[in-house]
């Protein structure tokens, strides 16, 4: 049984034994219970029938590539997911944060980096976001997040975010009509200190899908041109 606290089960996709292997060694080092699967299909299967509490999915698969996986996975679940891409490949993580994934690692990369980051999106995903403002929920409007049990709502029905997504609306929420870059949002939401900014370009997107009325132009999350984005609340009273 797991006893560390940002300890979990993990789903790990590869279909290089070698790869998965080294991956499977930390993670389990790192206190999670880690399941090998080597093709996307069975992948799918297995997430689906044994929900895992996050999945580490390679992009080149045999049968059903990882973005497939990802895109049908999201269909029905928001299990976090951190996908493995290769270096130097922007158009597939784009892509990959695009589906529905909520990081990447590019190979060769660092085991023990890839198992920070898994530590990082597991702790949020379980609504472990440091308050930085009032511990009751966050409300705009029709707009209800509730921080403490992790769950989103837009006039009363269940919104379906990834961990990132919520953690972004959660701090944009908590910061109306303030404008954050990219990079200020990336280090403040993501932690990272260096990373692709894109990554937080394709979270708004996806999150604007979610919440906006017309995400084409969107009215709560507005870009400030030759900045980045700011929350705007919406109108409430006359």
């Amino acid at each position: 049984m797991n006893t560390l606290p940002h300890a979990g089960r993990v789903l790990v996709v590869d279909d290089d034994p070698t790869v998965a292997e080294v991956v499977a060694r930390y993670l389990a080092r790192d206190g999670h219970e880690v399941v090998c699967v080597a093709d996307g299909r069975t992948a799918l299967r297995r997430a689906l029938d044994e929900p895992p509490d996050l999945v580490v999915l390679d992009l080149m698969l045999p049968g059903m590539d990882g973005l497939e996986v990802c895109r049908r996975l999201r269909e029905t679940s928001t299990v976090p997911i951190v996908m493995l891409t290769a270096l130097g490949a922007e158009t597939d993580r784009l892509v990959g944060l695009e589906t529905g994934a909520d990081d990447y690692v590019t190979k060769p990369f660092s085991p023990r980096e890839l198992a920070l980051r898994v530590r990082s999106v597991l702790r949020r995903a379980r609504g472990a976001l440091v308050p930085t403002g009032p511990s009751g929920p966050l409300r705009d409007g029709g707009l209800l997040v509730d921080v403490s049990a992790h769950e989103a709502e837009l006039g009363g029905a269940r919104l379906a975010l990834t961990s990132r997504e919520f953690d972004l609306l959660a701090f944009l929420l908590r910061h109306p009509r303030r404008a954050f870059t990219r990079e200020e949002l990336l280090e403040r939401v993501w932690d990272w200190t260096f990373g692709d900014s894109s990554t937080v370009t394709v979270h708004v997107r996806r999150l604007r899908e979610k919440i906006e009325d017309d995400p084409t132009a969107p009215r709560r999350i507005v870009t400030v041109w030759g900045v980045g984005y700011r929350y705007e609340p919406a109108e409430t009273g006359p």
